[in-house]
């Protein structure tokens, strides 16, 4: 993560008239609450009814944003919105069952669920964790591996379509085309409790995948509003953790990616400033970085080493190290950085990577070279658009004095700039002025 990524609620009584402010700031609830809640009920009831879930799930949250208004928040909204989505579901199903077969085999299910806290019996062996397993049934091999990601991230961890379109690197008609085929095949699976061992290992690489991309929109958000999302980070660190600690989780690969998620989350205070703007590295006040959860993170990538694997998330963490490790900005080793990412580019071959690369070599060994890693390369389609594209090279074209070219670049990041936080920290960065 480099270029690319450079409260609970306040509870309210029944018959308090305040606004929903509170539940604005606690946004992330709604989130982490619409992915668990179709979680459990998808496991209760069958991904075949996945439609019929979702559609109770946000029935559930509009009835909260109308009642709540009016009436305050409840004082264990999760049991709220989960009482209100397991009966919209039972009416949902007996209406299209005729009061049928369906609705006798799962009504008493739903009905004895604890509404308290929706905690249910573990077979042995199975992922404890409702949100985490029902990751593992998103990733499912006969659905393409975009399509997996565009489902799992847009079903469980609530991303809008214009988020998944980000972070993928594809059109939004093509992230609707993606969810459409990944639902018709979930709906086509009679129940994903017989998911068996061999299955959840061959699966864990997508689910590594989707926790990545779930901790990095956290990391640097693509959200025009909130420039970094705590919220999101914490929740994949979470189910990053419960991975690791199931047998099938418990691998090299994973111990790196949690080492990464924690080193960069303690960075997490000092990237924006006062008014929430981003800060660039060499900005930020290392007194401020948690030295607590840096120590973790060093320790998980300790655990990481294990073993001959290496991917993509040994690299990122390795990178990461360096960064926090170092005294200052000055003194990061990075020749160390640019091996990393160099290692990163062998293991996972992406334009993204070499860009990085480049940064990196710039900071090493001059601008000049810097531009000469990236001599000769055609960037794909997606990344000649992208503001990463044109920002780096406006950066290393003005630190090697060619400021022709560095203007051009410099107002071609600036347009393509996704929020203006990232306009912002560009303008800093580039050394232009005021971004408006």
């Amino acid at each position: 993560m480099s270029w690319r990524r450079g409260t609970r609620l306040e509870r309210g009584s029944p018959g308090d008239q305040r606004p929903l402010s509170g539940w604005v700031k606690g946004e992330h609830l709604f989130r982490h609450e619409y992915g668990r809640l179709v979680a459990v009920l998808s496991r209760r009831v069958g991904v075949q009814h996945l439609e019929a879930v979702e559609d109770a799930v946000q029935s559930a949250m509009m009835a909260a944003l109308q009642s709540w208004q009016v009436d305050g928040e409840p004082t264990n909204p999760s049991a709220w919105l989960y009482r209100v989505a397991q009966r919209r579901l039972i009416d949902e199903l007996r209406r299209r069952a005729g009061r049928g077969r369906i609705l006798a085999q799962h009504s008493g299910e739903l009905g004895a669920a604890s509404s308290n806290d929706m905690q249910e019996p573990f077979l042995s062996g199975e992922v404890r964790d409702s949100m985490l397993r029902m990751l593992f049934v998103c990733c499912d091999g006969s659905i393409p591996l975009e399509s997996q990601l565009v489902f799992a991230l847009k079903t469980l961890c609530g991303f809008n379509v214009g988020e998944i379109a980000e972070r993928l690197f594809m059109s939004e008609s093509n992230v609707y085309k993606r969810l459409a085929r990944a639902r018709q095949r979930l709906r086509r699976l009679a129940s994903h409790e017989d998911v068996e061992a061999a299955q959840l290992v061959l699966r864990l690489p997508s689910v590594q995948k989707v926790l990545y991309l779930l901790f990095t929109e956290g990391y640097l958000s693509s959200r025009a509003d909130q420039a970094i999302r705590r919220e999101l980070c914490e929740e994949a660190i979470r189910l990053t953790t419960l991975l690791v600690d199931h047998p099938v989780g418990a691998h090299p690969e994973s111990f790196a990616l949690l080492a990464l998620m924690h080193l960069h989350t303690a960075r997490v205070a000092a990237r924006e400033d006062a008014s929430g703007g981003l800060l660039l590295l060499e900005e930020q006040d290392r007194g401020r970085w948690d030295r607590g959860r840096i120590q973790t993170g060093l320790g998980w990538l300790a655990r990481s080493a294990s073993g001959d694997h290496f991917s993509r998330y040994h690299a990122e963490a390795g990178i990461a190290a360096e960064h926090c490790l170092a005294p200052s900005f000055a003194q990061t080793r990075w020749d160390r950085v640019a091996e990393c990412y160099a290692m990163l580019e062998r293991e996972a071959p992406s334009a993204i990577h070499r860009l990085n690369r480049a940064v990196a070599v710039a900071e090493w060994k001059g601008a000049a070279e810097g531009l000469v890693v990236l001599e000769g390369f055609e960037p794909p389609t997606w990344l000649a658009g992208s503001y990463l594209w044109s920002a780096v090279l406006a950066d290393l074209h003005r630190r090697a004095g060619q400021v022709d070219a560095a203007a051009r670049y410099c107002q071609a990041a600036l347009e393509a700039a996704p929020t203006p936080e990232v306009k912002a920290l560009l303008a800093r960065r580039l050394a232009i002025g005021d971004p408006s």
